[in-house]
């Protein structure tokens, strides 16, 4: 397949690459704009980044990989960007401290837009007829774009919810949670010998293949996620409190942070902190901003256990299900609905797996190799997606990770158990 028909065959229905790419640029756009440029400059802690940064760096990732790598001539927009919105690719060059990345009150945010405005005109120019080497890398810059979308929302809600006026700035209030709660109950998964892993023609990050078999014993899973209502049940029997209910680090973790309730949740327990301000406790409403630690404990708590990844997407597979992504404009978990719920976004779903390099993994040559690959070491994995996450970006294979202490992201839970 040639360059140029590869771009009319983008795997998105018929949108061509030139379109996607315009669609997502525009949208990290779109969902800046509720910000200020008092919002857009502020690091609320170094897991999070400023709203400015994450525009910047997804220019950056544009500029360094495809333009100037593939067309001849090309000026940086300018000379010093590299260092500053360079994450943490060690093979391009050094970069600025990821913790100080809230000091930059220069660029200003109306030359990170005019470093938009400068990178979006060169890639228009390539997209008339790339090469298939820029061609993939724009789409892999397509998606990586995607997964700063959903970090822009994550971050700026944490960077809000630190203001003592707790400000509903980002967004005004959108409808109330309606409908009731589905009765829990567990559906058996598919057992014996599977596969897991990307399959197909379709786009993949690398950490997501090779497809390889794996043997699942005899398995249930929820139909939904964890409700409010559920978790809430789990605190007031003092789960915060027994110590027998955690994994070793967890506890140390709960001890040191004073953990005695979901991130964002209000010292009631019937309030939470949201992208529409602080809000009542919707009870249907899956739980989320929980860390692995707290995931573990509410399974253990309640008799139960996190899934695998291999039998959460070996299920997935079977019963795709329904769910909320960010497309649909509301930055705030629903009450799931269908049967199963809820299984492809709404709130990521810890499962109990390590985030390890698959059978036959090799990283990319070259800079872009370091995406994935270097990140195999202490963390778990997350499956499905969430109200944050676009909705093309779902796919039954991809793997999310995070540390287990990590609570910023809209992270819940599905329970698991043994047949």
């Amino acid at each position: 397949m040639g360059a140029t028909e590869g771009v009319e065959r983008e795997q998105a229905g018929t949108e061509t690459l030139r379109q996607r790419f315009q669609r997502i640029r525009a949208t990290t756009e779109a969902l800046a704009a509720p910000l200020g440029p008092e919002d857009q400059a502020i690091q609320s802690m170094p897991d999070a980044s400023p709203t400015k940064w994450h525009r910047a760096h997804t220019t950056w990732f544009f500029e360094e990989f495809v333009l100037a790598r593939h067309v001849p001539g090309y000026q940086r927009f300018h000379p010093g960007f590299g260092y500053l919105f360079n994450s943490y690719y060690n093979a391009v060059g050094r970069m600025h401290p990821r913790p100080l990345r809230g000091m930059l009150s220069r660029p200003t945010v109306d030359e990170v837009s005019a470093y938009r405005r400068h990178v979006d005109t060169h890639l228009e120019k390539l997209l008339q007829s790339p090469s298939a080497a820029a061609e993939a890398l724009i789409r892999l810059g397509t998606h990586h774009e995607q997964q700063h979308q959903e970090l822009l929302l994550t971050d700026i809600k944490h960077t809000l919810s630190l203001n003592p006026l707790l400000p509903a700035a980002y967004r005004e209030q959108h409808a109330a949670d309606a409908g009731a709660e589905q009765p829990l109950r567990f559906i058996p998964g598919p057992a014996g010998l599977v596969t897991i892993g990307h399959r197909g023609d379709g786009f993949h990050f690398d950490n997501e293949g090779p497809a390889h078999q794996v043997f699942l014993q005899a398995f249930e899973l929820a139909n939904r996620p964890v409700s409010n209502r559920e978790y809430r049940q789990f605190i007031s029997d003092g789960g915060y409190r027994r110590p027998e209910l955690w994994l070793s680090d967890g506890w140390a973790t709960v001890q040191q942070q004073c953990w005695q309730r979901p991130l964002y949740w209000q010292e009631d327990l019937e309030h939470e902190f949201t992208l529409y301000g602080v809000r009542p406790l919707g009870p249907q409403a899956p739980v989320c901003h929980l860390s692995y630690y707290e995931a573990d404990a509410y399974a253990r708590w309640a008799g139960a256990r996190l899934p695998t990844e291999a039998e959460w997407e070996s299920f997935c597979r079977q019963h795709p299900g329904t769910g909320q992504f960010q497309d649909q404009g509301e930055f705030h978990p629903r009450p799931a609905t269908g049967q199963p719920a809820g299984l492809r976004g709404g709130v990521w779903e810890w499962t109990c797996s390590a985030y390890a390099a698959y059978p036959g993994y090799r990283p990319p040559p070259g800079a872009v190799g370091e995406y994935n690959g270097k990140f195999m070491c202490n963390q778990f994995v997350l499956r499905g997606g969430s109200c944050a996450t676009p909705a093309d970006h779902f796919r039954p294979g991809y793997r999310n990770f995070f540390y287990p202490d990590a609570r910023w992201q809209f992270t819940g839970l599905r329970l698991a158990r043994d047949a």
